[in-house]
């Protein structure tokens, strides 16, 4: 019988390592950017050959537009920060409990808000608070949280017994169980999650204009009411393609944090 060496065993390892390498930074993983790439070459292309009028060249300019877009993705950053800061350790207690009421109740309320329709969320939200960013904050955070906590308690409950009784025949405490055993393999699970609720921001963040609250929402309905259609297509194609690339990095992360042999 013949035993691998060191040396014979470090090749494989390399080759392990390159071909995670490679698909991480495939090329097609860059099929996205390069798409959203193009989308807006053509659409910078399709203005540039208009002629606007004085209305719609107060709206399609450099700074309006990049002002829109900050406030944009500030509303979804974050929103999914405070969805990843208040679902995950929620759903790590209820993966922890054993009180069915608690856990049907937490999730009925999460269901909630994301059964009802977004607009209705933060519509509802203005009338009985307040206009403005922080409203739409919550709108945000009240209609992605349940993704992220669901896919939590999943992604733990899917760590095999096994693996926690060796975990403790080891010596090992429960909080050390948790971060260093179930944790980890439950990050693809956890990322997964994140990733919807980051798509779902993008998207609902445009009702927040009607809050004021800005956004690339201010665009679409600006188009839409003076009826031009260069301004809401222009809208409309940004937020296409802020969702996009939000889903790339997004797929991104998903696939470098992910544990080996998951």
């Amino acid at each position: 019988m013949v035993f691998p060496t060191a040396t014979s065993a470090v090749p494989t390892v390399l080759r392990r390592k390159a071909r995670r390498s490679d698909g991480i930074w495939s090329t097609k993983r860059f099929l996205t950017p390069t798409l959203v790439l193009l989308v807006l070459v053509v659409l910078f292309l399709w203005l540039s050959s208009l002629t606007l009028d004085s209305i719609e060249l107060r709206t399609l300019n450099l700074d309006y537009i990049v002002a829109r877009v900050r406030e944009h993705l500030g509303l979804t950053v974050v929103a999914s920060a405070l969805v990843a800061v208040l679902a995950i350790p929620t759903g790590i207690l209820l993966s922890r409990t054993r009180s069915r009421v608690l856990k049907a109740t937490v999730l009925g309320i999460a269901n909630v808000g994301q059964a009802t329709p977004a607009v209705g969320v933060i519509i509802l939200l203005a009338i009985i608070w307040q206009t403005g960013y922080l409203t739409a904050l919550v709108g945000l955070v009240v209609y992605s949280f349940l993704p992220v906590l669901r896919n939590t308690m999943i992604g733990l409950q899917q760590v095999d017994e096994n693996v926690r009784e060796s975990a403790f025949g080891m010596g090992m405490t429960q909080n050390q169980v948790l971060f260093r055993i179930e944790l980890p393999l439950a990050v693809p699970v956890i990322l997964a999650g994140l990733r919807t609720s980051l798509v779902f921001c993008v998207g609902v963040a445009t009702i927040a204009t009607f809050i004021n609250a800005g956004g690339l929402g201010d665009m679409i309905v600006n188009g839409l009411k003076l009826q031009r259609y260069p301004v809401l297509v222009t809208g409309a194609v940004l937020v296409a393609c802020i969702a996009l690339l939000i889903d790339w990095v997004a797929a991104t992360a998903e696939d470098v944090l992910r544990p080996r042999g998951t």
